[in-house]
C-alpha cells in the first residue's frame, strides 16, 4: 500500500545553525518525487526526517493521517536504499533479501515467497546463493533495493543510489529503478544532486537550494518555465545575460545590447519598462553563418562535433561567452574565429526580475505556490 506523504513548515537545526528553516510539501501516493539539489542543501537531511534517522525541531510529518513525528524509525514501515549499498557481506543475495522478512518473524512459506518474487522481480533470481563480493556494483544495488521493497513498505526511501556507479551503468539502473517503482506502485522519495537523473526518473521534482524547495513540478515544466534564476542555472545548462524590457506602442520588446526582439509570453502584471535577467538555452539560440544578418553578433571560439548535434562556443560583441547546440548537417562545422549572427527562440526564453527571484512570463507551473 502507497500512502501520500505531508510535511508541513518542517524546521531542522543543529544548535543556532538552521539547515531547514520551514519546509512544506505535500507527495501524492505512489509518486516518484525527487529532492535535487546542490551538496549541502538540506535534501538529505529531509530524507532522514522521513526516514526518523534526525531528529525534529519543527513541523508536521505525516504518512496518510498518522502523524510520524515521534514514531520509532521501525514502526514507520519504510524501504531504505542507501548510497553504499549496506548490504550484508557474510550473507547470501537470498538471505540479504530476506533479512526484514525474518526480522517481521513472518511465516518460513511467506518469507520464501516474498523472497522469491523480489529476486525475480530485480532479475538477481539466479544470484541467489552468492555473496555479494562476488556481485558487481549494479547487481548489489539491486540486491539492496530487493530487499527494501520485500518488505511490502509504506514508503521507499532513496538517498544517492547510483553514485557509486559508473556512468553507463548509472543509466541503467535509473531505468530499472523507475520501472520497478512504477510496477510495484509505491511511494516514493529519492535525493540525488543529478539533475540528468532526476529528469529520467522523477514524476514530481522539488529543487532545493539552502533548505528551501525553490520549485516544484514535472520536469518538463521546470526545464522550459524555471521560477527563478537558480532553478534556471541548476536544471540542464543555460545562458544568462543582462537585458531589458521595454514597452513600446503596447508591446513588450526584449533588448539585449543592440538585439530586440517582441516578447508574447510576458505576464500581464510585468509589463513595464525594466532590467530584466534574460536566460537562453544553448539549443534556443538560433545561429546564423551570415555574419551581416540581424541579431547579436559574436565571434566562434571552438566547436565540437557530438554527431547528432554539434556545440558552439561563442564570445558575442559585447564580451559575453554563450554556448549554442545546432543540430549537425551536411555543411562545414564553423572553425574558429568565424563570425556569426545570433536570434533567440523567444517562445523558449525565460525573463527573470533583475534580481533573479522570479520568472515574469506565463506559463510557470509551480506546485510549491498551489
Amino acid at each position: 500500500m502507497s500512502v501520500d506523504i505531508r510535511i508541513s513548515h518542517a524546521l531542522k537545526k543543529y544548535g543556532d545553525n538552521v539547515i531547514i528553516p520551514d519546509l512544506s510539501v505535500n507527495i501524492n501516493p505512489g509518486e516518484f518525487f525527487t529532492l535535487l539539489g546542490p551538496s549541502g542543501c538540506g535534501k538529505t537531511t529531509l530524507l532522514r526526517m522521513i526516514a526518523g534517522f534526525n531528529s525534529i525541531e519543527g513541523g508536521d510529518f505525516y504518512f496518510g493521517d498518522k502523524r510520524i513525528n515521534d514514531l520509532d524509525p521501525s514502526k514507520r514501515n519504510i524501504g531504505m536504499v542507501f548510497q553504499n549499498y549496506a548490504i550484508f557481506p557474510h550473507y547470501t543475495v537470498r538471505k540479504n533479501v530476506e533479512f526484514g522478512l525474518k526480522n517481521r518473524h513472518l511465516p518460513k512459506e511467506e518469507i520464501k515467497e516474498n523472497t522469491d518474487k523480489f529476486l525475480k522481480l530485480m532479475q538477481i533470481d539466479a544470484l541467489a546463493d552468492r555473496l555479494p563480493d562476488r556481485l558487481s556494483g549494479g547487481q548489489q544495488q539491486r540486491v539492496a533495493l530487493a530487499r527494501a521493497l520485500c518488505i511490502s513498505p509504506d514508503v521507499l526511501l532513496m538517498d544517492e543510489p547510483l553514485s557509486n556507479l559508473d556512468a553507463k551503468l548509472r543509466v541503467e539502473m535509473r531505468t530499472v529503478i523507475k520501472n520497478i517503482q512504477h510496477d510495484v506502485g509505491i511511494t516514493c522519495v529519492y535525493v540525488t544532486h543529478d539533475q540528468e537523473e532526476a529528469m529520467a526518473v522523477s514524476d514530481r521534482i522539488a529543487v532545493m537550494n539552502a533548505g528551501v524547495i525553490q520549485h516544484i513540478g514535472n520536469p518538463k515544466s521546470i526545464y522550459q518555465r524555471p521560477a527563478n534564476v537558480f532553478v534556471a542555472t541548476f536544471i540542464g545548462r543555460t545562458n544568462m545575460l543582462n537585458g531589458k524590457l521595454k514597452m513600446e506602442n503596447g508591446k513588450a520588446i526584449l533588448c539585449i545590447d543592440d538585439y530586440r526582439a517582441e516578447m508574447y509570453t510576458v505576464a500581464p502584471e510585468y509589463l513595464r519598462d525594466q532590467d530584466v535577467q534574460v536566460s537562453i538555452r544553448p539549443e534556443e539560440l538560433l545561429l546564423n553563418r551570415d555574419p551581416s544578418a540581424y541579431g547579436m553578433k559574436g565571434t566562434v571560439q571552438d566547436a565540437v562535433f557530438l554527431g547528432l548535434n554539434t556545440h558552439y562556443f561563442v564570445k558575442l560583441d559585447s564580451g559575453e561567452d554563450v554556448e549554442i547546440i545546432q543540430e549537425s548537417s551536411i555543411e562545414e562545422t564553423l572553425s574558429k574565429g568565424a563570425r556569426i549572427s545570433l536570434t533567440v527562440n523567444t517562445d523558449k526564453v525565460n525573463l527573470f526580475l533583475a534580481d533573479g527571484s522570479k520568472n515574469i512570463l506565463t506559463g510557470v507551473r509551480n506546485d510549491l505556490e498551489a
